[in-house]
């Protein structure tokens, strides 16, 4: 139930600051209420629901210090994956990643295929360093990221990640390690500025005073 429920807030099916009914989401997912609050307590002790005494639940709006320290983590381990990385690649592993990467170029690719492929895509260049396991530890540190990474995807097309990763994989291959690092880092930073765009078309998908009472009204991404 709770890892339920985090998928759907993290997939942005419940968006930030929208309200959470337990009535309504036990109905939905056939169960009491009784798992429905647990799970709520947990996801507020995660930051990604508030509760406030007589008022209800909501889905915690996008906290950019969050990201950030998520972003800080992931950076850190990726671009050391690249420092690790044998000069010699192996061979099924970059024809693997090539294979991905094909994929992420189709046209018409949904979001969520394409964030999947993505995530496959970046485990892939730390298995490259022999060190796909520690892509528990990334996914593990990056749940605010991700939220704040599929707004971006409404912000930017897929195609333009999808050649970033073509680059990035392309330098390594060709023996540039250098280059590689940079394009990595531009790469997973270039979020900062999706956020940016997209709190300026909706504020109010954003954190601001972690204590105010959000309102109690329907929030959409967007239509």
């Amino acid at each position: 139930m709770h890892e339920t429920l985090r998928q759907k807030v993290i997939t942005l099916e419940l968006p930030p600051g929208s309200a959470l009914s337990e009535n309504e989401l036990a109905a939905s997912l056939g169960v009491s209420r009784t798992p429905v609050r647990e799970s709520l307590l947990l996801l507020s002790e995660e930051g990604f629901v508030q509760v406030f005494p007589q008022v209800g639940s909501f889905v915690s709006r996008v906290d950019p210090q969050r990201v950030a320290d998520a972003q800080f983590v992931r950076e850190a381990i990726e671009l050391a994956s690249l420092d690790a990385a044998p000069a010699d690649l192996d061979d099924d592993a970059v024809a693997a990643l090539r294979a991905n990467l094909a994929r992420q170029h189709e046209p018409g690719i949904d979001v969520e295929e394409f964030f999947r492929l993505d995530e496959e895509f970046h485990r892939g260049l730390l298995a490259l360093s022999g060190h796909a396991n520690a892509w528990a530890t990334v996914a593990s540190a990056k749940a605010h990221l991700d939220r704040a990474r599929r707004l971006g995807l409404h912000q930017t097309p897929p195609g333009a990640f999808a050649e970033q990763h073509q680059q990035i994989l392309d330098t390594l291959v060709g023996g540039d390690r250098p280059r590689a690092r940079e394009l990595l880092r531009s790469h997973l930073r270039a979020v900062f500025d999706d956020i940016e765009q997209v709190r300026e078309r909706s504020p109010e998908l954003f954190a601001s005073d972690a204590g105010s009472v959000p309102v109690r009204r329907s929030v959409a991404v967007w239509t």
